[in-house]
């Protein structure tokens, strides 16, 4: 090793096998999540081939939403229970999380306009900016905010609008004869609850986020201000004993 250089940290980006360590089977299954959203935004689209049976592409777009958003609890128990738990994976995670939500949002704007309005995307889409900014500003100030009960329900509650607005276009009603299904309400009510509840949990996000902050800076000018008398003490023998002299 060369005079004055440092050793490198296990697991950091300058060691050669960082990046082999880093695609495990969590952060594989996460990257897969992150390439299937074409295939949705396809599934949700006109250019989806017909002539099956009827709902055909509703059917198929919800159930692979669904298995897509199923794999999110996947890679996190995973990574949780081999060990496995990396930087890009807490990097690529909530992208992936984001990036399905706001494109099948986003293109059922367009599938099914009457259920799912633009206003709405623009506020789901507006929360998570604001929630990947105060994160970004949070990780530079050395703190982390856990995700709330409410935010753990957002998610909840946008997996099932996302199906129910699906099927919406298809059906309003689904009648099994022993179990009934408003599906129509289900995604006229989801769409706005949905809404409600994104700026609930951004808010309940950034009320956390300002403690923190407060928190923070109530701690770093206290020891400013310690630090600013131990000088004075220091500084008080000295001009005493001048004077003496």
């Amino acid at each position: 090793m060369a005079v004055g250089a440092s050793p490198r940290r296990a697991g950091s980006l300058g060691r050669p096998g960082c990046w082999a360590n880093s695609v495990n089977l969590p952060n594989s299954i996460t990257l897969s999540r992150i390439f299937c959203i074409p295939i949705l935004i396809w599934m949700l689209s006109s250019h989806f081939p017909h002539g099956g049976f009827h709902g055909e592409q509703e059917i198929v777009a919800s159930v692979f939403f669904v298995l897509v958003s199923i794999s999110d609890g996947v890679d996190g128990y995973l990574a949780r229970h081999r060990g496995q738990i990396t930087t890009m994976g807490m990097l690529l995670d909530p992208i992936a999380d984001k990036l399905l939500i706001t494109s099948a949002l986003v293109a059922l704007v367009e599938f099914n306009p009457h259920i799912v309005k633009p206003w709405i995307v623009v506020v789901v889409v507006g929360r998570e900016f604001l929630v990947s900014g105060l994160r970004s500003i949070a990780s530079t100030e050395g703190f982390t905010i856990e995700a709330s009960d409410v935010g753990k329900l957002k998610t909840v509650i946008q997996i099932v609008t996302v199906v129910a607005a699906t099927l919406d276009r298809g059906w309003a009603v689904w009648d099994w004869g022993w179990v009934i299904v408003p599906v129509h309400l289900i995604a006229a009510v989801g769409v706005y609850y949905m809404a409600g509840i994104s700026i609930l949990s951004g808010v309940d996000y950034f009320v956390a986020f300002w403690r923190k902050i407060e928190k923070a800076s109530a701690t770093r000018r206290r020891t400013d201000n310690e630090l600013v008398l131990s000088r004075r003490k220091k500084a008080a023998p000295a001009a005493h004993n001048a004077t003496q002299l």
